[in-house]
Formats: structure tokens, C-alpha cells, sequence
């Protein structure tokens, strides 16, 4: 019996595609990069610029050509991949070890940091939910997944900006860095609660959701941790080749634990990259290896998928949507920057400090976007929103340079280069 074969083979306009976004997304890095800018802010300004915003605008056909039905799908799949091994290079890179000797400061700026934004957040989806949540959506995840939009930090965009500015190894930077690995473990906990409670059809499988996850979590801690640990020591003794395949299968495996539990894949690929030891030149070697490949490959496909969901030209509509988008900047701003800043300084650290502290925290770049395209793809916002969101996330991730550049005025003279400061992360990519 004949295999049936589909009316249109997918291939070719794959393999113009993804060479055209990765081309472009390398564009818009180099141009942000002339202008002091992380490369992140380019990559998800071309994403959009390749949507409905701009090319979908002015010339409809061609963006149908180059990204057409049968294309997306794959397009789709193969961001997702670069995203799932990039959440496990956040979760390698992550370092709680960093909360040495900044204990005290650490804490009560990562707490003013989520928990005034949190607040914010919530209120401002108190306000948002009878116009801009979907149908069906509960007023509890509604609020929780904004609250948690608001009190994002990227944790890989910062430690970027760090490196380029030579601020890695300073106080300020370790500062910073343990702050927002704080706040990444918080956040990540808060998204799984609200995708428990989006995914289950009633109290009963939330909780027993949330049990799961606690559970695996657990399992990863306490028993793949360990093994990890024995195979880490002998890992130099293998081939570059058989350490990335156990790297790269492994992240694949936990990321599937997860999303069959009902946490959303990326957890699991986080979390497996949380319990990895980053002792050994073979794995430190192998995650330079997948970031080389994932970062300008992979996640440019991610941002346009991201581009692809976002219509600026849908909040001219009317000018209330302008004036809601406003609104999300002031508590965004607000809350994050205003509540690291305030408890910097009431910590004792000086204003300059505490505000440039502030302006690092309130950088948002592509964790962000791995959120909204959650909660969207979950339906606990809609497009309006989603695109609303979006900029927010790359107006405070194109405002981060700027701000430390004036903060830092004359504070940075005999900074020292990248290499200097600490060895490049898995992570200076984005």
C-alpha cells in the first residue's frame, strides 16, 4: 500500500527559512552591539520586525513566502529545541554560591525585587483582567502569571551586560548576579504553580500537579544529583562526543518528565541543568559546545516565533491599548528597578550603586519571552497582551546600558576586559 505524501514538501522553504532568520538575527545583534546594546535586544527586535508588525505590514506577500503554513510547524520545533538546551545552560550557569559574603544584601534586594513587583503586578491585573483576560481564564492564574511577568530578571541578559562591561568580578556584579539568581529560582517556582493551576480541570489535579513536580524536583536533588556528581569525575576520561550526547539526552529526558507531569517541558530541561556539576573541563567544554550551536542557530528561529505572535500594528486599534502598554512600563519600571534600588540603599549601599543594582535588575530580555510565550501558548493571556508584554520586555532590556552608563559615569575608566573580569559563561551568547 502507497504511503500517502503530503501536497507540499516542507523542506525547501525550511532551508531558506532558517538561514534568512539566523542572517537576520545576526544583523540586528551586530547593529545593537554598535550601539552598546546586548545582542539579545537585537535578536528579538528582528523577530519582530520579520511579524505582522513590520514586514506583515508592508509587504504581506513576502512574509507569507518566507514563513508559509506548511514552514512554521518546523520553524517552531526547532526554536523550542534551542530553548529547552538554553533553560538548561540557565540552569548550569545558575550559582547560589554567588550569595557568599552578599547574604544580607542579597536577600532583602532579591525580596524587595520579586515582591514589589509581584505586588504591582497583581494589582495591575486586577485592573487588566475584565478587558484583556481570555475567556475562560480563572481570575487566579490571571493575576498570578502577571504578577510573575512583572518580576522577571534575565539572569543570562545580566551576566551578559556584566562580562561587556567588565563588571563580572566587582562587588557590584556578584551582587547582582546572586540577586538574580535568587529571583530566578523564585520565578520559575511561581510560573510552575501558575501553569499547575492553568493546566488542571480542578483544585484535586493542581495539587496533585504540584506534588509531582515537588516530587521530581526532589528526585533530581537527592538521587540524579549524586549520580551526576560520581559520572562528572570520570566524564574527563570520555570522548567530547559521549559527554554531550549524556548532556544533551538528559536535558531531553527531564524535560519530558516534566511536561508529562504537566509543569511545561522547560522546567524539567532548567532543573537538569541546576543538578549538573559544572566540575570538569569535558562538560564546561561540551556546554560551550551546545551554546555555540543553540544561541545563534536555534533561538533566533525562537525570537521569530515570538515576532510572529506579535502585532504592534493591533494596539492602534485604539488609544487606550497605548495608554494600558504605559501603564505595564510604569509598574515594570517601577517595580523592579524602585524596589531593588530602594533596598539596596536601605542596606547601606550607595545611591549610584543601588540604582545601578536597580537598572540590572530590571532587565528582562529573552527569560521574558520564554514566560509570555508560556502563559500565551496556555491561553492565560491573549494576543494584545502578549504583544504589549513584549515590549515591555525589550524597552527594560534596551534600557539597561544606557541607564549604567550614566550611573557608572567616570566609575568606569579602568574597567576590565571580559576576559579579566572571569572566563566567558555558557551563557554570553544572548
Amino acid at each position: 500500500m502507497e504511503v500517502p505524501v503530503s501536497s507540499v514538501d516542507p523542506l525547501p522553504a525550511l532551508l531558506v527559512a532558517v538561514p534568512v532568520v539566523i542572517l537576520a538575527s545576526q544583523v540586528g545583534a551586530a547593529v545593537c552591539r554598535r550601539f552598546g546594546q546586548p545582542p539579545v535586544v537585537g535578536e528579538i527586535a528582528t523577530g519582530i520586525l520579520l511579524g505582522p508588525s513590520l514586514l506583515g505590514w508592508l509587504w504581506p506577500q513576502a512574509q507569507h513566502a518566507l514563513f508559509p503554513p506548511s514552514v512554521l510547524p518546523y520553524t517552531s520545533v526547532l526554536g523550542q529545541l534551542g530553548l529547552l538546551a538554553f533553560m538548561f545552560l540557565v540552569g548550569l550557569e545558575l550559582d547560589l554560591k554567588s550569595l557568599r559574603g552578599h547574604t544580607r544584601v542579597a536577600v532583602a534586594v532579591s525580596q524587595a525585587g520579586m515582591l514589589l513587583p509581584l505586588a504591582l503586578g497583581a494589582l495591575l491585573a486586577v485592573a487588566m483582567y475584565g478587558g484583556f483576560a481570555p475567556e475562560g481564564v480563572g481570575r487566579m492564574p490571571f493575576t498570578l502569571f502577571m504578577a510573575v511577568a512583572m518580576a522577571i530578571t534575565a539572569f543570562p541578559v545580566l551576566a551578559r551586560i556584566l562580562i561587556d562591561r567588565g563588571l563580572y568580578g566587582t562587588p557590584l556584579g556578584a551582587l547582582a548576579m546572586a540577586c538574580a539568581a535568587v529571583d530566578d529560582v523564585v520565578a520559575w517556582c511561581l510560573l510552575a504553580l501558575v501553569v499547575a493551576l492553568s493546566t488542571a480541570g480542578s483544585p484535586m489535579e493542581a495539587a496533585t500537579t504540584a506534588g509531582l513536580a515537588v516530587a521530581f524536583t526532589l528526585v533530581m536533588l537527592y538521587a540524579v544529583r549524586p549520580l551526576l556528581a560520581r559520572w562528572s569525575a570520570r566524564a574527563d576520561r570520555a570522548g567530547d562526543a559521549a559527554v554531550l550526547v549524556v548532556l544533551f539526552s538528559g536535558l531531553s529526558l527531564s524535560a519530558l518528565a516534566t511536561d508529562l507531569i504537566g509543569v511545561h517541558a522547560l522546567f524539567g530541561a532548567f532543573l537538569f541543568g541546576v543538578v549538573t556539576p559544572r566540575t570538569g573541563q569535558r562538560i564546561e567544554a561540551s556546554a560551550a559546545r551546545l551554546r555555540a550551536f543553540t544561541v545563534p542557530v536555534l533561538l533566533p528561529l525562537f525570537f521569530v516565533h515570538t515576532g510572529l505572535r506579535t502585532d504592534i500594528g493591533g494596539l492602534t486599534a485604539s488609544p487606550e491599548l497605548w495608554l494600558w502598554t504605559a501603564a505595564i512600563l510604569f509598574v515594570a519600571f517601577l517595580g523592579k528597578w524602585g524596589g531593588a534600588a530602594g533596598a539596596a540603599r536601605a542596606c547601606g549601599r550607595p545611591w549610584r550603586e543601588a540604582l545601578s543594582i536597580g537598572a540590572l535588575m530590571n532587565c528582562r530580555g529573552l527569560t521574558e519571552l520564554v514566560v509570555l510565550n508560556v502563559g500565551l501558548e496556555l491561553g492565560v493571556i491573549g494576543p494584545q497582551l502578549f504583544t504589549m508584554l513584549v515590549l515591555m520586555a525589550l524597552v527594560t532590556t534596551a534600557i539597561t546600558s544606557p541607564a549604567l552608563t550614566r550611573l557608572r559615569a567616570g566609575k568606569e575608566v579602568g574597567r576590565r576586559t571580559p576576559a579579566q573580569a572571569e572566563p566567558e559563561s555558557a551563557l554570553s551568547g544572548p
